[in-house]
């Protein structure tokens, strides 16, 4: 690990062979020399792990210090499995843009213009730090005091996300794994999922099914609302970026509750339905939002045989 030292902004090659580390310039990749730039000519770096996006300095440093400040944070050994989950979501959910951004590389594969702007990426807010070409001084010590500024804000965001990561992330990884694996139980479709703890869910729903091999996918997760205490239906979405879902509730009940909805729904309990992907029961169990409401959706499902269950 590189020991805490003085960091500044410098691009002379004479003064540049005099440092101990060199981030970003010189044109030299050796981590045996501490020399992490990736402007040069030839490189073509990657993370590695099914990631392909060419790395930054940013992406460098991550790649040979990333697991060790993360051990550090679990206080496990960088062998643990844990470690190494948490050192690959960081890097997919935090440092690959960065990468990416560096290297001038596309998010999507599409001539279409975006439909918004967003300037509120970590890239963009380091980007603003830099001097104002209006200002009359662009001296090299207010140009540093600006590189200084400059590492507070992704240092800070960076140990944000190891820590989110840690602490808020892998448990809630846990937690969907056992739900999971215990759909079954629930429901024979294996289609709804039944959240025993809340917990964010969504990212890690789309990441194990595709880990485990989940076939066929969830289409609703049932949960308890931590603050509430109703209980939700949530129809899970197409993919993470989509806001359509995989099979929305039906288009008569939106907009619907108490006796309204009971009524379209043939139920005898009160419910909410807000839009297309989820509805909430403030005074009946789980088990009653799937007998009124899911089931009637699974036309594959016996419910003479299931409904003896629940």
């Amino acid at each position: 690990m590189i020991p805490l030292c003085v960091c500044f902004y410098a691009t002379g090659i004479m003064l540049l062979d005099t440092l101990d580390a060199v981030l970003d310039v010189g044109g030299v990749y050796d981590s045996s020399q501490d020399r992490y730039d990736h402007h040069q000519k030839g490189f073509d770096e990657v993370f590695g792990h099914g990631f392909n996006s060419k790395l930054s300095s940013a992406g460098l440093i991550y790649k040979h210090y990333g697991r060790e400040i993360i051990a550090k944070e679990l206080q496990l050994d960088e062998t643990h499995e844990d470690v190494n989950h948490v050192y690959l979501a960081v890097y997919k959910n935090f440092v690959e843009a960065i990468d990416a951004i560096d290297n001038g590389i596309n998010q999507y594969d599409t001539d279409q213009p975006p439909k918004y702007v967003n300037n509120t990426y970590l890239s963009s807010r380091v980007g603003r730090l830099n001097l104002n070409w209006m200002d009359p001084d662009q001296s090299a010590e207010k140009e540093n005091a600006a590189f200084q500024q400059a590492m507070i804000v992704a240092g800070s965001e960076f140990l944000e996300s190891v820590h989110f990561h840690a602490k808020s992330w892998l448990p809630a990884r846990s937690i969907v794994i056992d739900c999971l694996k215990s759909r079954g139980d629930i429901d024979p479709s294996g289609e709804i999922m039944l959240l025993n703890k809340f917990c964010p869910w969504k990212l890690h729903l789309f990441e194990l099914e595709e880990e485990l091999k989940i076939d066929p996918s969830v289409k609703y997760v049932i949960y308890q609302d931590d603050r509430s205490k109703s209980w939700r239906i949530q129809a899970v979405a197409v993919s993470p970026e989509k806001f359509e879902s995989r099979k929305p509730l039906p288009i008569p009940w939106r907009g619907l509750q108490d006796d309204e909805l009971s009524r379209e729904s043939a139920s005898h309990a009160h419910f909410a339905c807000r839009c297309s992907s989820s509805c909430l029961a403030d005074s009946v169990e789980w088990k009653e939002l799937i007998r009124y409401l899911l089931l009637p959706l699974f036309a594959k499902v016996d419910l003479r045989t299931f409904l003896k269950n629940i």
